[in-house]
C-alpha cells in the first residue's frame, strides 16, 4: 500500500517533512519508523525528510513493509468477513470469543483467527484491532492492515468521527424513550474485571433509544450509541440506571432468554483515510438477540 502527494503549483510547503505531517497526518513515531526503513520517496528516489520540495514533485510513501507478530498463534477459525480492501478488514465477531488473547485465550481470540487469515493471503503484517468488544459481546471489530491505517482510525475515534451502534437488551421498561447518560466510569475497587460509577472515573456518555418495548417478558430492546469508549460502558450505564442488560451475569443476573450479555455492536461508520469517503457496515443481529418483532435493525 502506498500513500501519494503531488506538490501543487502553488504550495504552502517548502520540505519534505511538512508535507508528511500536513497532508498525511503522520505520527512522529510512525515517521522515524518510515525513516529507518527508507520508504520515504521523492520523484521515486529515497529521500531525506528535509529534501526541499517544488512544485510538481511526487511523494509516496511505502506502507509494504513486513512486521513480526509472533506473540500470536495463527489458528484456523470460520472468519464472518463484512468487507476488506488494503486498508483494513471488518469482521462480525461472535459472541464467546474476545478480540485479544490472553492466558486462558491463548489460541483462540479473534486475533489468531486474524492472524491466520493473514498468513493464508501472505499479509506479513502485526494483528491491529482498532476498536474491541468484550468476550461476550457479538458484532463488529475493524482490524487496520497497517500502522497508518490504525493511526488515522484512532483519531477519528477522538474526533467522534468513527461512530458506534449498539442494539442491547434491557431487563424492564426505561423511563424515558430516549436520552443520554452522563455518568463516570472508574474500576471496582478490589476487582480486576468489574467498573461501577464514580464521579472520580473517567467521563463515559452513552446515548440511547428505545426501539421495541415486551411487555409480556418485561424488557426492552435499546439502540445505543457510545460517545466515549469505556470498558463496560453499556452494561455499567444501565445497571446503574436499574436496567441491567439480559443474561448479564456480572452487572446482573441469568436470563430464561439468552444466556450472555444481551449486547450487540451492529453498525460502524467512519471516514476511508484513503479515498475519504464516508464507509458504513451492519451486522445483522445473532440468533439469541432475535427477541423483538421483525428483528429489524435501526437505518
Amino acid at each position: 500500500m502506498k500513500l501519494t502527494y503531488i506538490v501543487p503549483k502553488i504550495t504552502q510547503y517548502h520540505y519534505l517533512k511538512e508535507v508528511l505531517k500536513v497532508e498525511f497526518s503522520i505520527s512522529d513515531r510512525l515517521l522515524l519508523k518510515l525513516k529507518n526503513k527508507q520508504r520515504i520517496f521523492l520523484n521515486d528516489k529515497i529521500a531525506s525528510v528535509n529534501s526541499p520540495v517544488f512544485p510538481n514533485d511526487k511523494i509516496e510513501i511505502s506502507l509494504d513493509y513486513e512486521e513480526e507478530s509472533n506473540n500470536i498463534v495463527p489458528t484456523k477459525m470460520d472468519l464472518d468477513i463484512l468487507y476488506e480492501d488494503e486498508a483494513y478488514l471488518v469482521v462480525n465477531k461472535p459472541a464467546g470469543i474476545p478480540v485479544h488473547p490472553s492466558m486462558e485465550h491463548y489460541e483462540d481470540s479473534l486475533s489468531n483467527g486474524i492472524k491466520y487469515y493473514f498468513n493464508t493471503i501472505g499479509l506479513v503484517k502485526k494483528i491491529r484491532p482498532v476498536n474491541r468488544l468484550d468476550k461476550d459481546t457479538s458484532g463488529i471489530v475493524v482490524f487496520a492492515k497497517n500502522e497508518y491505517i490504525q493511526e488515522c482510525l484512532i483519531k477519528q475515534m477522538k474526533s467522534k468521527e468513527f461512530v458506534k451502534k449498539y442494539i442491547a437488551i434491557v431487563n424492564g421498561h426505561l423511563s424515558e424513550k430516549e436520552g443520554t447518560i452522563c455518568a463516570s466510569i472508574a474500576r471496582k475497587p478490589n476487582s480486576i474485571i468489574e467498573r461501577c460509577v464514580d464521579e472520580n472515573g473517567d467521563t463515559a456518555i452513552t446515548h440511547y433509544q428505545v426501539l421495541q418495548s415486551d411487555n409480556e417478558r418485561n424488557f426492552d430492546i435499546i439502540e445505543c450509541i457510545l460517545e466515549t469508549g469505556r470498558t463496560h460502558q453499556i452494561r455499567v450505564h444501565f445497571s446503574y440506571l436499574g436496567h441491567p442488560l439480559l443474561g448479564d451475569t456480572l452487572y446482573g443476573s441469568v436470563s430464561p432468554f439468552i444466556n450472555r450479555q444481551a449486547l450487540h455492536a451492529y453498525f460502524i461508520s467512519f471516514i476511508h483515510p484513503i479515498t475519504k469517503e464516508k464507509k458504513n457496515y451492519k451486522a445483522i443481529l445473532p440468533e439469541d438477540m432475535q427477541l423483538f418483532k421483525n428483528n429489524v435493525l435501526p437505518n
